[in-house]
């Protein structure tokens, strides 16, 4: 029954469901949409709320395009998007991205690199709020939604591992402040540590959570440079000075080698987890 009802679905609804397809079609539609609200991002710097007001719509636009393409063309439950446990996990992958960056930062003024000399208004907490949204929720749709999922159905999740993380850190090549180390760190790092939490769960909120929390700890609170882009004072009036091997020099904490051991070493835990859960997919030829 089921096998003649695959039979009969039209060839061009079978090709837009092969996972190739996501990748050349849906890809693309919502990397358009992260560039206009990158657009927003700059037009509404000066007006925080407006713009995190902004980033929210735009991200919950791009969200409804991930799963109604999930529901329509796929035909499928889109269940890494259910919203049963929605907060728990947001919240748990928040926890997480907040207190690697706190972590490292400490490190930091141990070490005497990271001198904090005071504080700022609360206000120079609300400006990157709208950065952490946008690059939380369209990023995360893209490399892990999009890109991990189709490479991983189709090869299997190491592979996905592999290709999503050397995506998202090439990615970081655009940032005005780039470096190729700093790219390659954030492929081992970020890239492996997302995936990780994604397959933990097979959900997308813990890695939105963990994404966001990182980079709004790293310049709101920190007044660090967030991969070599976004460098506004935060909360702390900081001074760092040090080796570009501990500090990451101009492109920030992405290309420190003490955020590399700590976030590296967190992904490669949740790794395990999610093996021992049965998590990781087989290439398509295995199943």
């Amino acid at each position: 029954m089921t096998d003649t009802g695959l039979a009969v679905q039209p060839l061009w609804l079978r090709i837009l469901q092969f996972p190739l397809t996501r990748i050349i079609i849906l890809g693309p539609l919502l990397f358009a949409f992260m560039a206009w609200a990158q657009t927003q991002l700059n037009d509404f710097h000066d007006s925080p709320l407006v713009n995190a007001a902004i980033q929210i719509v735009l991200g919950l636009a791009a969200i409804g395009v991930y799963v109604a393409w999930g529901k329509f063309i796929e035909r499928r439950e889109v269940t890494e998007l259910s919203t049963p446990g929605l907060g728990r996990e947001w919240g748990i992958g928040a926890l997480y991205g907040a207190g690697l960056y706190t972590a490292s930062a400490v490190v930091l003024m141990l070490l005497g690199i990271y001198k904090v000399e005071g504080f700022n208004p609360l206000v120079f907490l609300l400006p990157e709020l709208a950065m952490a949204i946008k690059s939380g929720v369209f990023e995360e749709l893209i490399f892990r939604g999009v890109l991990f999922r189709s490479v991983e159905a189709m090869f299997g999740s190491w592979v996905g591992i592999i290709v999503s993380s050397l995506a998202f850190g090439l990615l970081h090549l655009m940032n005005p402040g780039a470096t190729l180390g700093g790219a390659i760190y954030i492929c081992i790092e970020a890239g492996l540590l997302l995936s990780a939490a994604y397959l933990v769960t097979r959900r997308l909120w813990i890695c939105m959570g963990f994404h966001m929390a990182w980079n709004y700890f790293q310049s709101a609170v920190f007044s660090g440079v967030v991969s070599g882009a976004v460098s506004d004072p935060g909360l702390f009036k900081a001074s760092i000075e040090g080796p570009e091997l501990l500090t990451g020099g101009a492109f920030g904490m992405e290309h420190s080698v003490i955020a590399l051991v700590f976030c590296t070493t967190a992904g490669v835990m949740l790794l395990r987890i999610a093996i021992r859960r049965g998590h990781l997919m087989p290439p398509m030829w295995k199943r």
